[in-house]
């Protein structure tokens, strides 16, 4: 019998080993603070239960971090494909000093349960609250409760981006139906 031959495994650096694992889609996160809204790119954030629940690393010098610690209240938009660009742009720059509603041509829509804008060119936007602090001192990590979701019924463009962590992108391609095959969560689908 032939011996199957193994793909070689080679060092990988540990502090790049998040470029593997970054999880969802890129985000923007919207906030409200007084009177100014704002928006904000993420890649890192965690699913964290049915609920939904989610968890999202923002930095104490991000102008959302502010917002987020002050309100306790966001929405979580997942921008299209064809946003990617803008998505990024808006990344680079901070709401601090700019209106990135305006600056990058998008809609604030009002949210049911929070003061937050939805973003209307999204595919999905989720009203969230945050329910756990916890680790916001040791790691930025705030733990989100959705509490009203919306979806785009009608999107130009459906297929959401990964992060990949390194200026590189993935952009959703083919779907694969294996609903038939989930017979474990057939009352969930």
């Amino acid at each position: 019998m032939a011996r199957k031959t193994l793909p070689k495994q080679v060092a990988f650096p540990l502090n790049r080993a998040f470029t593997f694992v970054e999880s969802g889609p890129v985000l923007l996160i919207s906030t409200r603070r007084r009177d100014k809204i704002n928006l904000m790119t993420a890649s890192c954030h965690a699913s964290m239960g049915f609920e939904p629940t989610l968890g999202i690393c923002l930095g104490p010098w991000n102008f959302s971090y502010a917002a987020l610690e002050e309100t306790g209240e966001c929405v979580v938009a997942i921008p299209p494909a064809g946003m990617l660009e803008k998505v990024v742009a808006i990344g680079n720059c901070s709401g601090g000093d700019t209106d990135k509603f305006s600056a990058f041509g998008l809609t604030p829509m009002p949210a049911r349960k929070v003061q937050a804008p939805l973003v209307a060119e999204c595919l999905y936007n989720l009203e969230c609250r945050v329910v756990n602090r916890e680790l916001v001192s040791v790691h930025n990590f705030f733990i989100l409760q959705g509490v009203w979701a919306w979806r785009n019924p009608s999107p130009a463009d459906a297929r959401s981006f990964h992060a990949v962590g390194d200026g590189t992108f993935i952009i959703d391609g083919e779907t694969v139906n294996l609903r038939h095959k989930m017979t474990k969560w057939q009352d969930c689908i």
